[in-house]
C-alpha cells in the first residue's frame, strides 16, 4: 500500500524526467491545496495527483470533479496573487493519474495536460 505522499513523489519524479521543474509540493492555503506546482519554461503548471487502486470505479483522472476543479482554480489564483504573478505568467492545469497497471509493460500513469482551464 502506497501513501498519497509516495504517489506525489513518484509524480514529481515523473514530471522532472519529462523536463518540468517542481517549484512546490503540497501548497496549502485557506482556499485549498495543490499537490504540485511546476514550471515548464515560463508556464506554471498546477498538478493534481490522483490514484485509484480498484479499476471497478471511475478512473483516477475522472475523479477530478467540477467541484474539485473550482477549488484548484481558486487555490491557484491565491498562489498567483501571493507571488505577484496574477496576470504575468501563462498557466495550465494537469492531472497525473495512477491506475493499476493491466500488464507488466504498462506503468499505469496517465498524464493529462490542460485537463481543465481557468
Amino acid at each position: 500500500m502506497h501513501s498519497g505522499a509516495e504517489y506525489e513523489s513518484r509524480a514529481a519524479h515523473y514530471l522532472e524526467q519529462a523536463g518540468l521543474q517542481v517549484l512546490e509540493r503540497n501548497f496549502s492555503c485557506k482556499v485549498g491545496e495543490i499537490d504540485l506546482i511546476c514550471s515548464e519554461g515560463r508556464q506554471l503548471v498546477f498538478v493534481e495527483v490522483r490514484r485509484r487502486s480498484n479499476p471497478r470505479y471511475a478512473s483516477a483522472a475522472a475523479s477530478v470533479t467540477r467541484s474539485k476543479q473550482r477549488k484548484l482554480l481558486r487555490t491557484a489564483q491565491f498562489y498567483l496573487q501571493r507571488r505577484g504573478w496574477s496576470n504575468s505568467r501563462p498557466c495550465r492545469f494537469d492531472v497525473l493519474a495512477f491506475s493499476p497497471a493491466v500488464t507488466a509493460e504498462e506503468d499505469g500513469i496517465q498524464w493529462l495536460q490542460n485537463a481543465f482551464t481557468m
